[in-house]
């Protein structure tokens, strides 16, 4: 069980530090774009490559997130039965669980739906399945984090903050 713990922590930190670096690229590629246009040449395709850079930042920060439990809670009504908090995130994991590979699934049929169609983007005709496909993973990787911490709240009582 430690073994699977640590290797899903560590594909949840890999994943952080690609979504740490579209951040980054989105940031430069923005501050650019800004600077060139007020010079009179912007960069063409930029709200392309930050939309689907903002994508890549969304879906590839969500298992690093739900690992630390850095996500808002409002855990009033539970942290006051202890008892009853164990029942409520085993609950919660469950249902996370089961929303995160429908998630990944619809995600993979979008991809291959933007794969036969061949979608893309406007400007740069970027393909959007690619995208999908890599947010599909991301969630499937989800399901990963949340069956780790269903282990590790089964396996602690519930008491692994």
């Amino acid at each position: 069980m430690k073994r699977f713990l640590g290797a899903t922590q560590a594909l949840s930190g890999y994943m952080d530090v690609i979504a740490g670096t579209a951040l980054v690229l989105i940031m430069l590629l923005t501050s650019l774009d800004v600077i060139l246009r007020y010079l009179g040449y912007p960069i063409p395709g930029t709200y392309d490559l930050v939309s689907l850079g903002a994508a890549f930042v969304l879906g590839f920060a969500i298992p690093r997130t739900s690992w630390d439990k850095g996500h808002v809670t409002v855990d009033l009504l539970v942290e006051r039965l202890p008892r009853k908090r164990v029942v409520f995130d085993i609950a919660t994991r469950i249902i996370g669980l089961f929303f995160f590979s429908l998630l990944g699934w619809n995600l993979v049929k979008m991809g291959m739906s933007y794969l036969r169609t061949g979608d893309s983007t406007q400007t740069l005709a970027v393909p959007f399945y690619p995208v999908a496909f890599a947010l599909g993973v991301c969630a499937f990787v989800e399901c990963i984090v949340l069956l780790s911490d269903l282990m590790r709240t089964a396996g602690a009582g519930g008491c692994h903050e």
